[in-house]
């Protein structure tokens, strides 16, 4: 949507139209709300990101360990 605002409002200056200032507006604001959107998603992101932490699981090797130690827990 933006590039083809940009693209009219580029076409229409070309051209002299009086519809060129109208569309640079509208390119401009296109590309402000869409750098705006994007960049509030990503720091939405990261904010959940940093609030929930790294979900991990333990990997096998760490449940064969643990494993092991409650079996000789139980044996003593």
């Amino acid at each position: 949507m933006t590039i083809i605002l940009a693209l009219v409002a580029f076409l229409t200056s070309i051209t002299s139209s009086w519809l060129a200032f109208p569309m640079t507006i509208a390119a401009v604001v296109a590309t402000v709300v869409a750098t705006w959107s994007v960049l509030d998603i990503w720091i939405t992101r990261q904010v959940w990101r940093q609030r929930d932490g790294v979900v991990s699981e333990p990997s096998s090797t760490a449940y064969a360990g643990r494993r092991e130690r409650m079996a000789e827990e139980r044996v003593a």
